[in-house]
């Protein structure tokens, strides 16, 4: 039986070059920001328990973190809210789009937070008194999971806000159940700019094991949120952290994860490590083509697939044909 390469020496750039073969999948186009991606761009990071962090080419460069934020924005609204956002949020996954135009029937609510009603709501839910009370919690809040000072791309919540049209609908809708408590506009304002904080793929991967990890910064040490909030996204990350992909995702990956339409996987090994993916091109279910190949290699590599082992208990005897 062959052992299994070790994290800390683990080769991201030669995973790096066999992906980039992968020429298929479009760029997302929603924001002009999006549209001029650069669809050669790939980059991969994995933050480890000692507080290391490996990465590829590129990782450093720069790219809005969209729906990859939402995760952290339910793990703030979680501790902001002492898990009443549990009660205001469903849980279930939906086998729908991200932005389709429906909450669940009977309650109002949004039918997880990885999907963009629930992920407008989780915004509103932080604490503060305004918007700009909300950005400043979510920025420091963003900041703290990465362990480094973030900053936001004023452009891109700008256009994130203007042209979020599906988003605008969804609030007014929230707003006409009684789910949303904040104006519509606000709460598509707070979103937009929560979406346009500027990551790399070293800070995302950071982000993600720090949910990995309990809750825990590898990197700084500092107890970011609880432990059972922690446990409480990355439960919901595995179920419905890759929208209507999320079951295939799990077959292939096993580690629960979450996808942006800018390319940029986040994953959270319990346990293990976070790591980062980060390639623009996307498939039809809006996830990185190339992060969904790299992602699958490195569970596979470092066997981190949550269901990998699946062989006879110890001490157990052999089922009867």
């Amino acid at each position: 039986m062959s052992r299994r390469p070790d994290p800390r020496t683990y080769d991201l750039d030669r995973l790096r070059a066999e992906v980039l073969a992968e020429d298929g999948g479009e760029v997302h186009d929603s924001i002009p920001q999006l549209a001029e991606a650069d669809s050669g761009f790939c980059a991969l990071a994995i933050a480890l328990p000692d507080g290391s962090v490996r990465s590829s080419a590129q990782a450093d460069v720069r790219f809005s973190v969209q729906s990859a934020v939402k995760p952290f924005l339910f793990a703030l609204a979680l501790f902001d809210t002492d898990g009443e956002a549990l009660d205001r949020i469903g849980i279930e996954p939906t086998g729908e789009a991200f932005d389709a135009i429906k909450l669940e029937s009977g309650t109002g609510r949004p039918p997880n937070p990885m999907v963009n009603a629930g992920a407008l709501l989780t915004a509103a839910l932080v604490d503060g008194d305004d918007v700009a009370a909300r950005d400043e919690r979510i920025l420091a809040g963003l900041s703290a999971f990465a362990g480094r000072a973030l900053e936001v791309d004023e452009e891109v919540a700008r256009d994130e806000h203007l042209l979020g049209d599906r988003n605008h609908a969804l609030a007014h809708l929230m707003r006409a159940e009684g789910t949303l408590r904040v104006s519509a506009d606000d709460a598509v304002a707070v979103y937009a700019r929560a979406c346009a904080v500027l990551v790399d793929a070293e800070a995302l991967a950071v982000m993600g094991a720090t949910l990995a990890f309990g809750g825990r910064n590898p990197v700084t040490g500092e107890q970011v949120v609880p432990a059972d909030v922690a446990r409480d996204v990355v439960s919901v990350m595995a179920t419905c952290g890759v929208y209507d992909g999320s079951g295939r995702w799990m077959r292939a990956v096993g580690v629960p994860a979450k996808s942006s339409v800018s390319g940029a996987i986040v994953l959270s090994a319990p346990g293990r490590l976070g790591a980062a993916v980060v390639s623009p091109p996307l498939d039809g279910y809006g996830t990185s083509v190339r992060g969904h190949a790299a992602s699958r290699r490195l569970s596979d590599d470092l066997g981190l697939h949550v269901f990998g082992d699946t062989g006879e208990p110890t001490g157990m005897p052999a089922p009867r044909d």
